[in-house]
């Protein structure tokens, strides 16, 4: 009985051998990245003065979401403003030195460190009635990529507005994109060269 060609026998034991070890490699260099998520603040209310029955709206909502590393708030308002303050300025409805303040009704803040964060609106009465915002931004979990922006546009700054002594905690942007992520190249390279070798071997 003639027997099988030794070169067709290796390459047939180099596919078994080779083939679970590349989807493992397939597995480990690419993975999915967390893609950002935006939440717009209020929901459908927006951000603006809450009535008298509804004076912990924003601390209700944020109490809802679960924020991290990369999403982004969003600010729609009408003649108002969102000032980015401390926890002090926060509970004190202090207007006066905000790290940054926006005013162009459409504010997309992204959040780019853990930690808590504190808004409040420009107007102090406003603010003590309900317009102020407290968010706590989780970190993301190790060896977990996000989807990048296009682009970082540089920090929104209103005319006028006083320069901080300190950099704003968060910066501004219109959209977020939605991928896969990559964390080597060089992988890929080997990847390539073992599948020309596997090929070659199995022929």
């Amino acid at each position: 009985m003639a027997s099988a060609p030794h070169g067709s026998h290796s390459g047939s034991n180099f596919c078994c051998c080779f083939i679970p070890i590349l989807v493992i490699v397939v597995g480990t260099i690419v993975s999915p990245a967390r893609a950002a998520e935006e939440f717009k603040v209020g929901d459908m209310d927006g951000w603006r003065q809450p009535d008298i029955n509804h004076t912990e709206v924003y601390t209700l909502w944020a109490a809802s979401k679960s924020f991290h590393v990369g999403d982004l708030l969003r600010f729609e308002y009408r003649n108002d403003s969102v000032l980015v303050v401390d926890k002090r300025a926060y509970y004190h409805c202090n207007v006066t030195s905000p790290s940054s303040e926006f005013s162009d009704g459409n504010t997309t803040i992204n959040l780019d460190n853990a930690g808590p964060l504190y808004f409040i609106s420009g107007d102090p009465e406003h603010c003590q009635n309900g317009q102020r915002l407290a968010v706590e931004v989780m970190p993301l979990p190790p060896d977990t990529d996000i989807s990048p922006s296009p682009s970082t546009p540089p920090q929104y700054q209103e005319p006028g507005a006083e320069d901080s002594p300190t950099p704003s905690p968060v910066s501004t942007s219109k959209a977020a994109t939605y991928g896969f992520s990559v964390s080597k190249t060089l992988p890929f390279s080997v990847l390539v060269s073992t599948s020309f070798a596997l090929l070659w071997l199995s022929a």
